[in-house]
C-alpha cells in the first residue's frame, strides 16, 4: 500500500500498522505492507518512520505496480484529488480522510471508482474514530432515515463548553483550545463552520441517497455567539452547541420526500437532551430512522490515533475485498431529492430584546410576529426602566419568516436593541 501524507494521522497509521501487523494480517488473510510514503519535504525528522520509504514523487508512488491500496491523509482539494484519480485509473483502491474534497467533489471521485472498479472508503472523514458512515452506508441501507443531528466538530464544542461551564469569553476559550492542540493556529475552518458543513454534506448524502455538496449546506459559525446568548440558554436550562442537522422534509401528503434540509449553525438545546452533555472536544451524532428508531454515536471526533483507527478499519475492509476478489458498496444517489433553501426550513427562535419600559411594547412585538404567521410559544419580561427586556421563544415556523420578523423588530422605535437571536432545537 502507499500512504499520502505523514503528519499526525499518517504517523499514527504507520505506528498501528507496525504494532498490529500480525493481527491485521490474520484478519485480512494477507500481510499489509507499506510500499512508500509521499511527503512534501524529505528533511523533516519523523519519529518511528523508515526514512527509506519516504518520497516526494506522490504521482509516481500511487501508480507503482507494487501498490494496490492508496491511503490519502494529506487533506485539501489539490493535489489530493488528482492523486486519488490517478490511483484509481491505475487500478488502486483508495482510503481517504479528506472531508473537504469528498464534500466539494465527491461526484468525480465516486464516478472514477465506478469506472475503474476501485473501492473508495472514507470513514475517517467524519467524526474521527466514531463508526458512523459505515452504519449509514451499510447497516441502515434497508431503513428510511429521517434525520441526522449532531456535534461533529470538537474544536467548537470545546469552546462552547468552556463558555457555558466556566464563563469564558469566545476569544479566551479559543486561545485555550489552541494551547491544548484542539484548534489550529488559523481556526477559521472550525469556528466559521466550514469543517462541520463538509461533514454534514457527507452525512446527508449517505442518509438520504441524494447528491449533497458543501455548497448546499447552510453554514453559520460560532464567532458571533456572545455571553448573552450563553446566559439566555442557561436561563432556559439549555446549552448552546454548534449542530449539524440533516433532515428529510416530507411532502404535504406526508408520504413522499419534498426535499432535504442540511444546515450547520449554533442552537440552544435543553440540558435534558443527550447532546447537551457532550463535553470538551468530543463528538456525538443522533440518527433517527423509521424502523431502527433513535441511535446515538459518541466518541473522540478527532486526533491522530482516533482518526488512524478509522483509517485502519477501512484498510482491513478494502484489503479483504482485494483478497476475496470483490468490491465494497458503491455510492447510491437514486433519490435525487432537492436541497431546500434555509428560508424554507422550519425552525424555532429564541429572541432577547432590550425594550422601552412603557405600555404597548408587548403588543407591538406580538403584532410583528403575527404579520408573518409566527406563533409565540412563550414570552416574559425581565427588568424595569433602562434594564427592561422581552424574551420571546417561538413555535416552529419557516426560517425566512422568523428572520424577517427579527429584522423588522430591529427597526421598531420601542426596541432599543436585539440583544440575542438563537435557533432552538429539541422538543417543544
Amino acid at each position: 500500500m502507499a500512504l499520502l501524507g505523514c503528519g499526525v494521522v499518517g504517523t499514527e497509521v504507520v505506528r498501528l500498522l507496525s504494532e498490529q501487523a500480525d493481527d491485521l494480517a490474520a484478519r485480512v488473510g494477507a500481510p499489509l505492507e507499506v510500499a512508500g510514503i509521499a511527503v512534501r519535504r524529505l528533511g523533516r525528522p519523523r519519529e518511528g518512520i523508515d526514512q527509506a520509504l519516504l518520497t516526494t514523487d506522490a504521482q509516481g508512488l500511487v501508480t507503482r505496480d507494487d501498490v494496490d491500496i492508496v491511503i490519502e491523509v494529506i487533506g485539501g482539494i489539490e493535489p489530493a484529488r488528482t492523486l486519488i484519480l490517478e490511483a484509481m485509473k491505475a487500478g488502486k483502491s483508495v482510503i481517504s480522510a479528506n472531508k473537504a474534497l469528498l464534500a466539494e467533489d465527491g461526484e468525480t471521485l465516486f464516478a472514477a471508482a465506478r469506472e475503474y472498479g476501485a473501492d473508495l472508503y472514507y470513514e475517517a472523514s467524519v467524526a474521527g474514530a466514531i463508526p458512523l458512515l459505515r452504519p449509514l452506508r451499510e447497516s441502515l441501507v434497508g431503513d428510511h432515515v429521517h434525520r441526522v443531528l449532531g456535534i461533529v466538530n470538537g474544536t467548537t464544542n470545546y469552546i462552547l463548553d468552556q463558555m457555558d461551564t466556566h464563563g469564558a469569553g469566545f476569544n479566551e476559550a479559543l486561545e485555550e483550545a489552541q494551547a491544548l492542540g484542539y484548534a489550529e493556529a488559523d481556526p477559521t475552518a472550525d469556528v466559521e463552520g466550514f469543517d462541520a458543513a463538509a461533514k454534514a454534506a457527507i452525512l446527508a448524502q449517505l442518509a438520504f441517497h441524494t447528491r449533497v455538496t458543501a455548497a448546499d449546506v447552510h453554514r453559520e459559525g460560532i464567532t458571533e455567539v456572545t455571553a448573552a446568548d450563553v446566559a439566555g440558554a442557561q436561563a432556559m436550562d439549555s446549552v448552546v452547541k454548534l449542530l449539524a442537522i440533516c433532515e428529510r422534509v416530507p411532502s404535504a401528503d406526508g408520504r413522499n420526500g419534498r426535499g432535504v434540509s442540511v444546515r450547520v449553525h449554533p442552537a440552544m438545546i435543553p440540558r435534558s437532551h443527550p447532546l447537551a452533555s457532550v463535553r470538551e472536544a468530543y463528538n456525538a451524532v443522533f440518527v433517527e430512522a423509521e424502523s431502527a428508531g433513535s441511535l446515538m454515536f459518541y466518541g473522540a471526533g478527532a486526533g491522530g490515533a482516533p482518526t488512524a483507527s478509522a483509517v485502519l478499519g477501512d484498510l482491513v475492509a478494502v484489503a479483504r475485498n482485494l483478497v476475496a476478489g470483490t468490491s465494497g458498496p458503491v455510492e447510491v444517489t437514486y433519490a435525487k431529492l432537492p436541497v431546500l433553501p434555509m428560508g424554507d426550513t422550519v425552525t424555532r427562535y429564541y429572541i432577547q430584546l432590550d425594550v422601552a419600559d412603557r405600555p404597548g411594547v408587548l403588543a407591538t412585538v406580538a403584532e410583528e410576529f403575527a404579520r408573518r404567521d409566527v406563533s409565540i410559544r412563550s414570552v416574559r419580561q425581565e427588568g424595569m426602566g433602562e434594564d427592561a427586556q422581552l424574551v420571546v421563544v417561538t413555535h416552529r415556523a419557516p426560517d425566512a419568516a422568523l428572520s424577517a420578523t427579527v429584522e423588522r423588530l430591529r427597526n421598531q422605535e420601542m426596541v432599543r436593541e436585539v440583544a440575542s437571536v438563537m435557533r432552538v432545537e429539541g422538543d417543544e
